[in-house]
């Protein structure tokens, strides 16, 4: 992955790039270098918002480092995916009968396929603005991107040419309020999360061929059945929207997976649960980080908690490696964290940012930078960044001491997704536009 690769031609859709400052011209940081690595999934390729090794923009605007903007059609919170100069996203008509996938040039913001893949004629009532019918970040690898609608359909394309190389449509969870968990790698493996009011599981397809190759039901003792066995509570208390990691503990996988009432552990290769903790929490959409040896990990609302838990546990170990929790309003229930020399930061939704000891949970300092959030946190050297729902971003610089602001930036519409990076830019996904931010 990661290779630069043009040549490609396709036909142009009548969708129109807007280029700003005469900059698509050949620059300097146009091209995916070899040893670059691409974004390859929701929050990039370690899964944790974090980019090494690269210079990226500190400041911007609707009329400044604005390499190219644009329109894209429909409606989507997903994370764009890039590699060998293209970019992946999806999007859905609002009125959920139509799920699409675009592929944007990374040189030009000129749309290359915009390919309808599924259609449904009764999709369920989102019932709220937070979330979408394209939620789901996709994922990409050379040659091949995947991108997935919760059970209104997963497929894998052609990267080049956007061929349908497989789909699947059988893939059944009522998502209730939409689908939200994105795909993620592991090794020949596309892993697919499904939490939905009437059932969850965990499943893993062939890359290749789109086949099942594993699949494991949630294992939770629902406390909430009536007398009959059915829910007393309709709704909310089942669901999930987390994205997993994969990590690795003592030359081991793990794939931490947070569900309603419970964080799990699977072995990633067939899906065996390795450990759990269990909780008073549900609907988690918050991912996963790892980081000093702990799992970071948000349990969802209703009581919502940030738990550190030590993974080199078996079964049930809710009593004996949770070695710190916090709680209150400041815990984020959409925005994912970043970590940096054995620190945290998180922002929650009305936009309290908090810097903690990985270590303790301790807070260090806590500071209002204004706005509600839902896009994760970036985290490229000491820079942090944080995506606004109003369109604002702050950066401010990671440190024990005290919050510095670094740059305060705003685009006329707002961030439901999380940030891309391509070479030293970002790309950045709001409401209505994709952007392409370059410093000149």
């Amino acid at each position: 992955m990661g290779l630069c690769v043009y040549g490609f031609r396709s036909e142009e859709v009548g969708i129109k790039a807007i280029v700003i400052g005469g900059l698509v011209g050949v620059l300097a940081s146009g091209c995916l270098a070899a040893t670059e690595e691409a974004w390859t999934m929701f929050r990039g390729p370690r899964g944790d918002g974090s980019v090494v090794d690269r210079d990226l923009p500190l400041t911007w605007s609707e009329t400044n480092n604005v390499r190219w903007k644009t329109a894209i059609p429909d409606s989507g919170w997903s994370t764009p995916v890039v590699t060998e100069g293209r970019i992946w996203l999806t999007s859905a008509a609002r009125d959920g009968h139509l799920f699409s996938a675009y592929c944007v040039e990374a040189e030009t913001g000129r749309i290359l396929h915009a390919l309808p893949l599924f259609r449904c004629d009764a999709p369920e009532p989102l019932g709220n603005a937070v979330n979408g019918y394209a939620s789901p970040s996709p994922a990409i690898e050379s040659g091949r991107v995947y991108v997935n609608f919760g059970s209104y359909g997963t497929a894998c394309l052609n990267a080049a040419s956007g061929e349908v190389l497989w789909k699947r449509e059988d893939l059944a969870c009522r998502h209730y309020r939409g689908p939200g968990a994105s795909v993620m790698f592991y090794r020949n493996l596309l892993v697919l999360t499904f939490d939905g009011v009437d059932q969850q599981y965990v499943i893993a397809l062939d890359t290749r061929t789109g086949k099942t190759v594993w699949r494991t039901d949630r294992a939770i003792e629902w406390k909430d059945l009536g007398a009959d066995g059915k829910p007393k509570r309709e709704g909310d208390f089942r669901k999930g929207f987390a994205t997993p990691i994969v990590i690795e503990v003592d030359g081991c996988q793990q794939m931490i997976s947070p569900a309603s009432t419970a964080l799990f552990a699977y072995a990633p290769e067939d899906g065996r649960e390795l450990w759990r903790v269990t909780h008073a929490s549900h609907t988690p959409t918050v991912s996963p980080i790892y980081a000093d040896g702990l799992v970071v990990a948000v349990t969802g609302i209703g009581v919502p908690e940030m738990i550190g838990v030590r993974p080199d546990g078996r079964g049930d170990v809710t009593a004996s490696h949770i070695v710190w929790r916090i709680g209150g309003k400041d815990i984020p229930l959409t925005a994912s964290p970043v970590a940096y020399d054995g620190l945290g930061y998180m922002v929650s939704d009305y936009g309290a940012l908090t810097c903690f000891e990985i270590a303790s949970g301790k807070t260090v300092w806590r500071q209002m930078v204004g706005g509600n959030y839902q896009a994760s946190l970036l985290r490229s050297g000491d820079r942090i960044y944080c995506f606004g729902v109003s369109g604002k971003t702050t950066v401010l610089r990671a440190g024990r001491r005290t919050f510095e602001m670094l740059a305060d930036n705003r685009l006329k519409t707002g961030f439901m997704a999380s940030p891309a990076v391509v070479a030293n830019d970002l790309i950045l996904r709001t409401k209505t536009h994709l952007y392409r931010i370059s410093e000149k």
